[in-house]
Formats: C-alpha cells, sequence, structure tokens
C-alpha cells in the first residue's frame, strides 16, 4: 500500500463526488521566497474555492502522498529546507525512504491520477530545453502528458523552453493541445505567440466533454488546456526576448544543468524584470486555477 493522507477538505469532496482541482507544491518550495510562497499558494486555494471546486496541494510528507494540505502543512511545507523536487522518477524512491519532496507537473499528474482527480491547474509546464540537441533536456512533464488522464491547464509550456520543439513533442506523443479562446498558443507570460493552436476551445465544457470522450475512446494520456494570461498581466514576447537571452547566457556561463535549470533561470529573469515576471506569474496561475475548478465542475455535470 502507498502511504497516503487526504486533507479534510478533499476527503470531504471525493466522498460527496464533487469536484476537485490538483495543485502542484513545487510552487511552493521553489518558487518563491517564504512567506509570499504560502500565501501565494493560500491565494490559489481560494480561487478554486471560489469558482465552486476543492483545491488538492499535493506533496510527499515524511514518506507519506499528501493529497490535499491542512493549514499547518501548508506553511510548514513552505519553511521547510532541502525539499526533494519530484518528477516521475523519483517520487516512489522519496515515498521509500521517507522523505519529503515538492510535487513537479508529472509528479502532481501521478498523484492526481491515483487519488482520483481528473483536473490539475498549474502556472506552466516543462518541456523541450533550447540546446535539447545537444544536452537532451527534456522534461518528463511532456510523457506524462502522454501516458496520464489528466487535464492540465497551464498558460503554456515556459517562455524558457524552445516553445517550437516543445509543441512538436507534444505533437508526436499524441497530446491534445488546446489554446482557450484563440487561435494562436499562449507563451506563459506572453498571451501571444508565433504559433498556431492545434485546437481551439472556448468553454470548460467543450474541454471536459473532450477529456471525456478520449477515455471512452480508450485513448490513453490527458490534454494540456493552454489559458492565456490576462491582458492586464502579461508581458509581451518583444520585452521578455532579450531577457530570457541573458538568463540563458548566465546559466551557460555558471554550467547550470539539469533539474537546476528551470528555477536558475525563473530567478533570474525576476532579478532582471525586477520582479515584474513574478507578478506576471502569479496571475497567471490564479487564472488557471479559476478555468480549472470550471473545468472539474463541468466534468462531473457532464459525467452525471
Amino acid at each position: 500500500m502507498i502511504p497516503m493522507s487526504y486533507s479534510a477538505e478533499v476527503q470531504t469532496a471525493l466522498d460527496a463526488g464533487t469536484a476537485i482541482v490538483a495543485l502542484e507544491s513545487t510552487i511552493i518550495t521553489h518558487g518563491m521566497p517564504y512567506p509570499q510562497n504560502v500565501d501565494t499558494a493560500r491565494l490559489v486555494e481560494q480561487d478554486v474555492r471560489d469558482a465552486g471546486a476543492t483545491p488538492a496541494t499535493i506533496a510527499v510528507i515524511d514518506g507519506t502522498l499528501h493529497i490535499g494540505l491542512e493549514e499547518d502543512e501548508l506553511s510548514a511545507l513552505g519553511q521547510a529546507t532541502h525539499v526533494a523536487k519530484l518528477s516521475r522518477a523519483d517520487i516512489a524512491a522519496c515515498i521509500a525512504i521517507g522523505g519529503t519532496g515538492a510535487t513537479t507537473v508529472a509528479a502532481t499528474m501521478i498523484a492526481a491520477h491515483l487519488a482520483g482527480i481528473r483536473v490539475f491547474a498549474t502556472g506552466g509546464i516543462g518541456g523541450v530545453h533550447r540546446g535539447a540537441e545537444l544536452s537532451f533536456d527534456i522534461s518528463a512533464d511532456l510523457h506524462e502528458l502522454a501516458q496520464t488522464p489528466v487535464t492540465v491547464v497551464a498558460a503554456g509550456a515556459k517562455a524558457i523552453l524552445d516553445l517550437h520543439k516543445t509543441y512538436e513533442v507534444l505533437e508526436t506523443l499524441g497530446v491534445p493541445v488546446i489554446a482557450v479562446g484563440q487561435d494562436s498558443l499562449p507563451a506563459f507570460w506572453s498571451r501571444t505567440s508565433d504559433m498556431a493552436a492545434p485546437l481551439r476551445m472556448d468553454t470548460a465544457r467543450d474541454i471536459a466533454t473532450a477529456q471525456i470522450v478520449r477515455h471512452v475512446m480508450g485513448l490513453p494520456g490527458g490534454q494540456l488546456v493552454c489559458n492565456p494570461i490576462p491582458e492586464a498581466d502579461e508581458i509581451p514576447a518583444e520585452d521578455l526576448a532579450p531577457v530570457i537571452a541573458q538568463a540563458l547566457a548566465d546559466a551557460e556561463a555558471q554550467g547550470i544543468a539539469a533539474k537546476a535549470v528551470t528555477p536558475f533561470l525563473l530567478d533570474r529573469i525576476y532579478e532582471l524584470t525586477e520582479g515584474r515576471s513574478l507578478t506576471a506569474n502569479i496571475a497567471l496561475v490564479r487564472n488557471n486555477a479559476r478555468l480549472a475548478a470550471a473545468i472539474a465542475r463541468e466534468m462531473i455535470q457532464t459525467a452525471d
């Protein structure tokens, strides 16, 4: 048996068969400093509640997989040090040795599926890093989307990545990529990009129905819902391009690699934008949480 613990709020929702939205925990442990990390996590959870669903923030604490965190657990995780960053490769090992770790997109999808949760809200997914033809640095998030039946609501792939290669891999893996309300894919901090959306859907009901139909057809995997950041909060792509280029150059100069790349780049971009990137990041995560709650509600109603 996998040691699992459900928060009281999540257990009540599971028993009642009401909508639940999974939330990752790396934003708490690796995204921003305390207490801003905890404050932001609580805001996102409340956004889910206000939109009619129950939030389930996921993490491994002392070898137990937590589906939903109580107030004291969330606060303690936000102040913890040396917390592992868990993906498919190491989540089981962390549980086995009694460790503590925050879940990335891939690990959160795995945990959500184990708990019977079908919708997950995050900021942006990982993908193909720039220069991957030499480094082979490709996030496990992409293969997870291809095999685990969870709908992931994000503002697209993180803009620090090679976006064209990321979406090419998703196409090859057969992952539906859906832009919400527009014909181009969003680019995380920016509402639009030069990439046409493979699919466009304008309502939460359509998105929910698409996942249900995949299940009925026996198609594996989930779907990526690319929800553009609110217009008032975006950073135009032309403003970000030189900033990202500088951050990438700094990472290469310092020999940053593997799991350390994304946190380094996001921290460096935060410095170079004087905090503007973090403000935008919080806005897009909250926006995604609200949409995810609407999709989760529609999945319940459509299934009924």
